[in-house]
């Protein structure tokens, strides 16, 4: 067992999983075959072509950060995903032309109606494997689950769900589409290291609640620019 985890941990130093959201990304989806071929790489979003695109920014000296709440929704080049556990911000930073900054999702923190306590960026890797894609649609049908013994219904003369009978389970997604989302999300993922300016990605926090109750957010920066509040929603 040692060994086999130690050419798991080999294998993915091969793919060039250099960051913390990308080691855990491997480290998540390479034992239920959720790992990619070849690596991918993390680019991120294309900025928009000016900080005033966007929900909201902030300046710190001459780098300008911009951003946009986009709840429970993860926007992808291929099109929105949904993340219930989660929320998410689109977050870019600008600059003067071959301006260079050191990013990382580590320097961001949410703050949602007001509370104290600040939500800590989490990595993509782990919220790659909680995502669902509204339009997908599964191949095979949902499992009535097994009839409860002696036939009781739950009521009238229909055919219900007995009682104590389990719910249906839920249709099975097949491994390439579970790959491909989490590939969406990756590439999406704001990139970290020292970059060359504009740079946009996501930006992800767990945040169970419904977006329906969230009044305020505050995106909260410290990093090596600086430190910046970025009020997204009063």
């Amino acid at each position: 067992m040692l060994n086999l985890y130690a050419n798991f941990i080999e294998d993915m130093r091969s793919f060039n999983c250099l960051t913390t959201g990308a080691l855990l990304l491997c480290a998540l989806i390479a034992p239920f075959g959720l790992f990619a071929q070849k690596p991918v790489e993390n680019p991120g979003l294309p900025a928009r072509a000016t900080p005033a695109d966007y929900q909201a920014k902030g300046q710190i000296g001459k780098v300008t950060i911009a951003a946009e709440f986009t709840a429970h929704s993860v926007p992808t080049a291929q099109g929105p995903l949904t993340a219930e556990d989660y929320v998410v911000v689109e977050t870019a930073f600008f600059a003067a032309a071959d301006a260079r900054l050191v990013l990382s999702s580590e320097d961001f923190t949410l703050r949602i109606n007001g509370n104290k306590k600040q939500l800590p960026s989490q990595p993509f890797g782990i919220v790659s494997m909680a995502v669902k894609d509204p339009e997908y649609v599964p191949e095979e049908p949902v499992s009535a689950g097994p009839k409860s013994k002696g036939g009781i219904s739950s009521g009238g003369g229909g055919q219900g769900q007995g009682q104590g009978e389990p719910p249906p389970s839920p249709p099975k997604i097949p491994i390439e589409v579970r790959r491909a989302m989490a590939q969406r999300v990756m590439k999406s993922a704001l990139p970290e290291g020292d970059r060359a300016l504009p740079q946009a990605g996501l930006l992800f926090f767990q945040y169970r609640g419904k977006a329906e109750g969230i009044h305020s957010v505050e995106l909260i920066y410290a990093g090596p620019a600086g430190k910046a509040t970025i009020v997204l929603q009063r």
